[in-house]
């Protein structure tokens, strides 16, 4: 039996009509439920649904064999998991952003407002930039339109928020995409199992 944590939403969607045409399949996935665990004996799988954010944790300590996880959640939280496959696909940017009028100076610290805090100290430290984080939780957006913050860090994916909301990109910090992840005892236990399901991914 693998278990497998998914990511709520299209992106854990869209794993699992991958698997399931490889014979990863569990019927009662296919139904409207609420149900958060869904489990295959014929097929040797079981599926847990958890908050994107979360996976990596759930795989980290064991209670998944194995994930889909977004590549800014391994560079924020650096779970000690194996990173074993970029599966292309979620594709998007973490992107420094603001009003279009903003302008840098350079003799000041710069106020970021992000929810990626590791991310984007990481980011500034190469570039020799002083920063002062604001941490927020949502609707980034708003924190240079109510001057809390002089640009903000955060995932892009079509841009259309933040047009909407008069933002623009001033830089791409790196790519983000989704990553199949595994539990490191896991791994050494179930080498062939895993990596069959990586094949599948893979192809």
């Amino acid at each position: 039996m693998i278990n497998v944590a998914l990511p709520k939403g299209r992106l854990g969607n869209r794993v699992f009509d991958i698997l399931s045409n490889a014979g990863y399949d569990v019927k009662e996935m296919h139904s409207d439920t609420r149900q958060l665990i869904f489990t295959s004996e014929e097929n040797g799988i079981s599926y847990f649904l958890v908050k994107p954010s979360d996976v990596s944790i759930y795989v980290e300590h064991g209670a998944a064999d194995v994930g889909i996880v977004g590549k800014d959640i391994l560079l924020e939280y650096s779970p000690d998991v194996y990173e074993l496959l970029d599966l292309g696909i979620g594709k998007c940017k973490m992107c420094v952003a603001s009003l279009a009028s903003f302008k840098d100076n350079p003799d000041v610290p710069l106020r970021v407002a992000t929810k990626f805090v590791n991310i984007t100290k990481n980011y500034y430290e190469s570039i020799n930039r002083e920063i002062e984080i604001i941490k927020l939780n949502g609707s980034i957006e708003l924190a240079p339109i109510l001057n809390l913050s002089d640009v903000i860090v955060d995932i892009v994916e079509t841009g259309t928020t933040l047009k909407e909301n008069n933002l623009k990109v001033f830089t791409e910090i790196l790519p983000i995409s989704a990553r199949f992840i595994a539990n490191k005892s896991s791994y050494n236990f179930k080498t062939d199992e895993i990596n069959k399901m990586a094949d599948c991914l893979r192809r």
